[in-house]
């Protein structure tokens, strides 16, 4: 009697742990320590990587997630909503926060977070950056809204000192309403040879490309900018693409919708084979928006993520299968997803396939 009392209460003792586990098991939910909102995200290697979002929070780990250190915040960015992080180490990262005018800003730290140093502040009160992304420390773009009729794109070549714009036509926004979103620093995406950047609003869905901008740095001629519609949700100030991510230098994925209907899946995936040349929409869609696409290289697969959970795709963003639908994630960086409340999770790979 007293034996099956004890098996009965073990099994008890189990049952809520096993139940967690089946509710989570795709991903490692973590513990952040904040609860603050976090749009950033960006992994060195898995095991170094940091976090950022709302009321100046950055966190990092250097124990792929064992422990989540919290930073000191940027002088003066205590409310500052940092959308953006890249980082090159467990000491070296900068953090961008959006806002119009000088509310976007840029901040680097050397060692480990302890210290920061403001490098930019935004100089146009019409400015509003949406995304950041570096090709390596010296080397990075920044992503903003149309400023008189034409996208802000700004270029580094010192590591964040000094910035200088690019005025090609062929940044010009639709008149109807074009813009990107600073929902998860993926609208924004630098692969080897090319620049890219997704729009949304009332003038889009648009892939604009660019390529060879860093192939000769000494070269003072302007490589031209090039649109193509994207198959993405439209019509809409809250729609268009959210995401794009390359796995090599053909074949790349967007992803978005309108983030006011989370639960529709209309035209939140499209896939390119020829470098974003043209855009194909997914037959079998994720299921709902998506704010942030990257692609797995250990299980040869693309992972996407929303307000109202994560898809899965093995055919190159062809067809999508869901992967969670019990968590909320704003960002991805693998194999790490971050969402409100603090909430990080490590992607369990065996899960996942």
């Amino acid at each position: 009697m007293l034996a099956r009392q004890a098996i009965l209460s073990f099994l008890k003792l189990l049952l809520p742990a096993a139940c967690a586990l089946h509710g989570h098991a795709q991903w490692l939910i973590q513990d952040s320590g904040t609860t603050a909102g976090l749009r950033g995200i960006h992994s060195v290697d898995g095991t170094v990587t940091w976090a950022s979002g709302t009321d100046g929070t950055i966190i990092r780990t250097d124990d792929g997630g064992a422990h989540w250190h919290r930073c000191a915040v940027p002088p003066g960015a205590e409310k500052r909503d940092f959308r953006g992080v890249w980082a090159w180490s467990s000491q070296r990262a900068v953090v961008m926060s959006i806002g119009e005018g000088d509310q976007s800003r840029l901040y680097k730290t050397i060692d480990g977070c302890k210290t920061w140093t403001q490098l930019y502040v935004n100089p146009d009160p019409k400015r509003f950056w949406d995304a950041i992304a570096f090709r390596k420390e010296q080397e990075g773009t920044i992503l903003g809204d149309p400023v008189d009729g034409r996208f802000v794109i700004l270029r580094t070549r010192d590591g964040g000192e000094h910035w200088s714009q690019d005025r090609d036509p062929g940044l010009t926004a639709n008149p109807k309403g074009e813009g990107a979103f600073a929902a998860s620093n993926t609208s924004l995406v630098l692969t080897q040879g090319a620049l890219q950047f997704g729009t949304g609003g009332l003038g889009g869905p648009r892939d604009f490309r660019a390529r060879g901008r860093f192939e000769r740095p000494s070269s003072t001629r302007m490589g031209r900018w090039a649109s193509v519609e994207a198959p993405l949700a439209g019509g809409a100030e809250s729609a268009g693409v959210f995401s794009l991510a390359y796995r090599d230098e053909d074949h790349g994925v967007a992803v978005g919708g309108d983030y006011q209907k989370p639960k529709d899946r209309t035209g939140t995936a499209a896939f390119t084979s020829d470098g974003g040349q043209t855009w194909t929409a997914a037959t079998e869609l994720p299921f709902g928006f998506r704010s942030a696409v990257a692609w797995d290289q250990q299980r040869k697969a693309w992972i996407a993520v929303g307000t109202n959970g994560a898809d899965v795709s093995f055919d190159d963003g062809r067809t999508w299968k869901k992967l969670d639908s019990e968590n909320s994630w704003n960002a991805l960086s693998l194999p790490w997803a971050v969402g409100p409340k603090g909430k990080i999770g490590k992607l369990n790979h065996e899960a996942a396939r």
